[in-house]
């Protein structure tokens, strides 16, 4: 197999931060310790690196979830110089090939295909890309962006005035140069690399598959904790183009929050999400592959398949019956077109509906539950 050139300045930069962080900083912490003012600064500016490569490297301009005031896009761009995570429109010219070509080890820029060490960080050590260091059409949209093409000229001197000029300027303040050089320096930078590059790795390795199992992703809470929110990624690789990865109100997505109350402030608009009844059907739709999965291997087979079938086809149907109302009696509410008798009557008619739907759903999760 052809061996690529490896590409230097990227071992030395991530080996060098790494041996500093687990060397340096312990013996520092034990010789000298870290003032509560390093640990919150270096927690705060590794929220910063880390919420601007998910909102705004990741949600923002790779997927376009979401429009987004001049003033959060600086931000963003600036968070990600910080993060040393290379230009917005490199780093979403990799993506959108990863997502369009999702575990081909030959297209994929860091197919999980290839293991562990390959899709982490191997794929960033070796000259995997050789002339196409990334793919100018992939990207047309996003270098028409002038704040994405002054961070993609100037790139270098950001990263450099970053990760360099504020450690500096925080010890400055108080007095502790040194501290905040290895706090938020290099620590906070060795961590948000990792963790961020958990997503491209232990995110297509570990973890549920609840919405689909034609790729390797996969939703894992922990994972969603590391990297605000980007851990259900199972979700995310058949819904791309929702501002959200954690749907559910109990799922532990701050990126999605941030989002959120940005547009209250007038900062973001144009939320884009994935509309219920699509996300109910994928979840329907992998409860049937995995119950016909476990029911071909039964003695009567063929009838427990014809069963999941119909069942499945009915569950289908009072979902798209449910959803429909549901959305028109929204849309005639927003339009004031219900008087109140027909409002009543349409209010009524959706109560039935959604009780109805909770019947069949429990009576399909039972049937399901059963080839467990």
């Amino acid at each position: 197999m052809k061996k690529h050139p490896i590409i230097w300045t990227n071992v030395l930069l991530f080996s060098s931060t790494f041996l500093v962080a687990a060397i340096a900083v312990p013996y520092y912490a034990l010789t000298v310790g870290f003032t509560a003012a390093e640990i919150i600064a270096a927690i705060l500016c590794m929220g910063y690196c880390g919420i601007s490569i998910t909102a705004g490297y990741h949600r923002l301009w790779s997927h376009k979830t979401y429009d987004a005031h001049p003033f959060l896009q600086w931000v963003f761009a600036i968070g990600g110089a910080f993060a040393l995570q290379n230009s917005v429109i490199h780093w979403s010219s990799d993506h959108r090939d990863h997502h369009r070509h999702v575990d081909k080890d030959d297209k994929d820029p860091y197919s999980a295909n290839r293991g562990f060490w390959f899709s982490h960080i191997g794929w960033m050590l070796r000259d995997y890309q050789g002339d196409s260091y990334y793919d100018y059409n992939n990207v047309r949209d996003l270098q028409k962006n002038p704040i994405l093409a002054f961070q993609h000229k100037h790139y270098l001197l950001l990263a450099l005035l970053t990760n360099i000029g504020i450690p500096l300027l925080l010890g400055f303040l108080i007095g502790s140069i040194w501290g905040m050089l290895l706090s938020v320096g290099v620590l906070r930078l060795v961590l948000s690399h990792h963790f961020t590059f958990f997503i491209n790795s232990l995110a297509h390795i570990w973890g549920r598959q609840p919405y689909t199992d034609q790729n390797s992703a996969r939703d894992n809470g922990i994972l969603a904790f590391l990297t605000y929110g980007e851990g259900y990624h199972n979700y995310h690789h058949i819904f791309e183009y929702d501002y959200r990865n954690g749907i559910r109100w109990w799922q532990f997505d701050p990126t999605k929050w941030l989002i959120k109350t940005c547009s209250w402030l007038k900062l973001t608009r144009n939320l884009r999400i994935v509309p219920e009844d699509r996300i109910a059907q994928a979840v329907a739709k992998m409860q049937l592959k995995r119950a016909q999965d476990k029911a071909r291997l039964l003695p009567n087979s063929e009838q427990l398949l014809q069963l999941l079938e119909q069942e499945y086809q009915l569950l289908v149907a009072k979902l798209q019956e449910y959803y429909q109302v549901k959305k028109e009696l929204l849309q005639q509410k927003h339009a004031a077109l219900l008087n109140q008798y027909n409002a009543s009557e349409f209010a009524q008619r959706y109560q039935e509906l959604k009780q109805h739907l909770q019947q069949q759903q429990n009576h399909w999760q039972r049937l399901t539950a059963a080839f467990h």
